[in-house]
């Protein structure tokens, strides 16, 4: 679950991480009744989406008086947001947060993410503040500071310094950073957070460290602990496909490719993903029925994929194991009855079985079903199939 900036921001505060004072705002009024609360001179109007690249999208700017915070907030609230995040479809802008100017020496980057590999937290920090952290990683790698932080001992002294140290900051200053560094690491550590990224961290002129953006995301596994930051959750922010997959326990991910994938297992899915983009297709999404694949529930698979117009086949690929093969062999010709799937289905079924799910898919002798005898043979069919060529 991710939330916006704002919400981030207050996660922030109740942590002692410094953040510049701000106000949402759904209108152009409220946005300058919140620049009169804020005082000063310089306000900046932030598009509230979840995505990054917002300021290279447009979505956030300076205003220098009143009249211009009005005139900003009136242009962005109800723009379509577009961005390296958000895909050419872009998001919809319904929110801006109006945040005090702040007094800027240094741009830097500091985020907090779970290494896979490494088994435990990983703080990054790089001199190369404001810029997309993809970027920077891609084309100047060794700007990128890793420090990882076994949860054992917890976030220590040593840790600090040896971040301190790669960003090259001066002795006055560390003691600062330090402590910013450690409370970000209780954000996340305590609210169970896959994800904290800042970006810009600003350095003052006083040498303090400032949390000028904020994005977090959250382990939906563990949101029972946190009825608080579940409550921030902005269902319009979220894909309606996966939130309805949800519901009917589907793991399902869009993505902007033309084979609809169907698989049992999380493995089995990447695999299947991968095997279709070797072969010379695009997997239009990421779709996991689980171990307990019936009629009802490959049928919602159906339904949910067949909502992606970019789709023009569908590749299912299943491993009998608990559920037998004969069994999700019926179950797929059932669901062709129950929804009106018009592009080709491609099968491929192994394990329990087998054979006679093989046999009943030949049987049924229905045209946009076509069987598959291994995973290279269904990838290769469906993308064929998505391209015309079938």
């Amino acid at each position: 679950m991710n939330v916006h900036e704002y919400q981030a921001k207050e996660i922030f505060a109740k942590y002692g991480v410094a953040i510049p004072r701000g106000f949402v705002a759904n209108t152009p009024k409220e946005a300058v009744e919140n620049a009169k609360k804020l005082g000063g001179k310089i306000w900046v109007v932030k598009a509230q989406i979840h995505a990054g690249g917002r300021g290279l999208g447009g979505g956030v700017k300076l205003a220098r008086s009143l009249e211009e915070v009005e005139q900003l907030a009136s242009e962005i609230l109800g723009m379509t947001l577009v961005t390296h995040q958000t895909g050419p479809e872009g998001k919809l802008v319904k929110k801006v947060y109006i945040e005090e100017g702040v007094d800027i020496a240094d741009e830097l980057y500091l985020g907090v993410v779970l290494d896979r590999a490494k088994e435990m937290p990983v703080i990054m920090a790089s001199t190369e503040g404001g810029m997309a952290i993809e970027e920077v990683a891609s084309k100047t790698p060794e700007k990128i500071i890793k420090v990882a932080v076994d949860p054992a001992i917890g976030f220590q002294g040593f840790h600090g310094r040896a971040l301190a140290f790669g960003l090259g900051l001066k002795k006055e200053e560390m003691g600062n950073f330090i402590k910013f560094a450690s409370a970000l690491y209780s954000v996340y550590m305590e609210n169970d957070a896959e994800l904290i990224e800042i970006n810009p961290l600003v350095k003052t002129g006083k040498g303090d460290f400032i949390a000028l953006d904020g994005k977090m995301g959250f382990d939906d596994s563990a949101l029972y602990r946190h009825a608080d930051i579940e409550a921030m959750r902005d269902e319009s922010e979220e894909d309606a496909s996966e939130r309805e997959a949800a519901q009917y326990g589907l793991s399902y991910i869009k993505l902007d490719g033309s084979v609809g994938c169907m698989v049992n297992g999380a493995g089995l899915a990447m695999g299947t993903m991968d095997t279709i983009n070797y072969v010379g297709g695009t997997p239009a999404n990421f779709l996991d029925v689980g171990g307990k694949a019936n009629a009802q529930t490959v049928a919602k698979g159906f339904e949910i994929i067949l909502q992606d117009p970019n789709v023009k086949s569908i590749f299912v690929n299943i491993f009998g194991g608990i559920v037998r093969c004969d069994r999700i062999a019926s179950g797929i010709l059932e669901a062709t009855k129950l929804v009106d799937v018009k592009v080709p289905v491609i099968v491929r079924l192994d394990g329990t079985n087998a054979p006679e799910a093989a046999e009943i898919l030949k049987s049924a002798n229905i045209a946009n079903v076509i069987s598959a005898s291994d995973l290279e043979d269904g990838a290769k069919k469906a993308v064929a199939a998505a391209k015309g060529e079938l």
